[in-house]
């Protein structure tokens, strides 16, 4: 990947303002300015926002971790988000039960087999949304029942949202980590 087109900003050199939004991002549940606010922190007004409904989508959902991070692989997958990909991958991997299998055929751009009820129905829902604008029909109804309002609506959020920071580490260029390859390949 290419160097980030926004230059990293040393924190003796932020204003006030940009070392208080990074002080509060690295002092969340992420741990640590990285990611989309290597660029955003350029706006940190923009970097608050974002990184204040992104703590709520990914910590607080209504829905449980292992689906937020199915609908985060999914978004990263429409995308080829390399960077979102690498970082929750592993967090997939490290702290839900989500299987290899399913991980690997999203990576590939398959549909996963097999999957548990609620991953399908959060696959097919994030598949329509992406592509179609919204989940039609029987999918919509069934993500109703399964997971109420107020999950339908953290799960459109949350492709939403993590469709925006794809989008944002995509054309920013927020570089792999050291010694980590592109893992995604473009998809017909």
């Amino acid at each position: 990947m290419a160097p980030t087109r926004f230059p990293l900003i040393d924190p003796d050199h932020m204003t006030p303002r940009q070392r208080e939004v990074a002080d509060t991002i690295a002092g969340g549940p992420r741990g640590g300015l990285r990611g989309p606010y290597l660029a955003l922190i350029h706006h940190p007004e923009l970097a608050d926002v974002v990184q204040r409904m992104g703590a709520h989508l990914r910590f607080t959902s209504a829905l449980p971790p292992a689906l937020i991070e199915l609908t985060i692989l999914l978004v990263a997958r429409h995308w080829t988000c390399q960077y979102e990909w690498v970082a929750h991958e592993r967090v997939a991997r490290a702290s839900t039960d989500l299987p290899d299998a399913l991980i690997r055929a999203i990576q590939d751009g398959r549909i996963p087999e097999p999957m548990t009820e609620e991953q399908r129905i959060v696959h097919d829902f994030v598949l329509r949304t992406l592509h179609h604008g919204e989940p039609r029909g029987d999918v919509y109804d069934e993500a109703v029942l399964r997971f109420g309002r107020q999950g339908v609506l953290d799960l459109v959020a949350t492709c939403g949202y993590y469709g925006m920071v794809a989008m944002l580490l995509n054309t920013t260029q927020v570089a792999l980590p050291e010694g980590v390859a592109p893992p995604l390949r473009e998809v017909p």
